[in-house]
């Protein structure tokens, strides 16, 4: 079953329209023609129709990113009678599109597809396809402006079952996060999949994410703190001292005192920020509390160090005595 989005053309349709190899390479030249993949072009009212307009990069990037979806599932679609075998955007792909918290941001990653089993439609994808074969129950397959795609549930345990630990905690926090599906429906896709590879990992993933996860990075971070053997902490929580709050924490070890900080690029965005950082966490310290920071190069890269400080900072915040009073940590 093919695309339904409007104005994506094959080099063998152009052709058949009386286009010559030539003509198509001056329509690309003057714009008229956007390559999408290796002999696919969507039309430019096509592309302006989908990317024209986006809000922000981002927004433009999933518009584009959806083009290219679309693109691929003309050329890789069903070649079965009605609608019995479905093929959709998948894996990574949907996710982009969901707007899930995928790890990497390749300006052209390879499109993933999913396939039912019975289908005749292509299985070795072309250049930037990568086609996986499954069972695709019709619950499992959204519409997003005309191209089918994997729901969000079905998108999360996919990515689950394949990536890295921390990397699918990452999309099963986010899309927890933006209320776009909940533990029931990951439940569901679970039981509809079962003695599918990587569901123990899928199962561990959904018992392991959290709504309350803002952001890729807090989730990596958990990850790696899970994986070192550190209690859980708390999230997002107002800390203070004597009734006054101080300010939010990524994470918190109110046994120990010890906050844990995520340092994203938005904290640290403009000078009055990152004074009005130093100063919070000056007052967090009068307060008694532990404050370790961590970017994302040192969680990825250097988990035990970060660990580590965490650790040393859990044995002097013990020393300071317990946790406040109540509306303090």
């Amino acid at each position: 079953m093919e695309s339904q989005l409007r104005g994506i053309w094959t080099t063998a349709e152009l052709r058949s329209a009386g286009l010559s190899s030539r003509q198509i390479e001056r329509l690309v030249g003057k714009g008229a023609l956007c390559p999408l993949l290796t002999g696919v072009y969507a039309s430019a009212a096509a592309a302006a129709a989908t990317i024209g307009g986006a809000r922000d990069d981002r927004a433009r990037q999933t518009g584009e990113h959806l083009l290219r979806v679309a693109a691929a599932l003309k050329v890789t679609g069903s070649r079965s009678a009605g609608s019995h075998y479905p093929v959709a955007g998948s894996h990574q792909s949907a996710a982009r599109v969901h707007g899930l918290g995928v790890v990497g941001h390749e300006s052209a990653p390879v499109i993933q597809i999913t396939r039912a089993p019975g289908d005749r439609g292509s299985r070795k994808g072309r250049p930037g396809v990568l086609v996986h074969i499954a069972a695709l129950p019709a619950e499992h397959v959204v519409s997003h402006r005309g191209v089918r795609l994997t729901s969000v549930p079905r998108t999360v345990i996919d990515l689950a079952r394949v990536l890295p630990f921390g990397e699918g905690v990452a999309v099963a926090d986010s899309a927890l996060h933006a209320g776009l599906t909940n533990r029931t429906a990951l439940a569901t896709v679970i039981a509809d999949c079962t003695r599918w590879p990587g569901l123990q990992r899928a199962r561990e993933v959904t018992a392991f994410s959290d709504a309350r996860s803002e952001s890729v990075l807090e989730s990596l971070s958990r990850a790696a703190f899970r994986q070192a053997g550190l209690p859980p902490p708390d999230l997002q929580v107002w800390v203070g001292d004597d009734g006054e709050i101080i300010g939010r924490a990524d994470f918190l070890w109110r046994r120990y005192r010890t906050i844990g900080e995520a340092d994203g690029a938005f904290k640290y965005q403009t000078p009055a920020r990152a004074r009005a950082q130093l100063e919070r966490d000056a007052r967090l310290r009068a307060a008694g509390y532990e404050v370790v920071h961590f970017t994302w190069a040192e969680i990825t890269r250097a988990p035990a160090q970060v660990v580590d400080s965490i650790r040393v900072a859990f044995s002097r915040g013990a020393r300071s005595g317990p946790p406040g009073h109540p509306g303090g940590p």
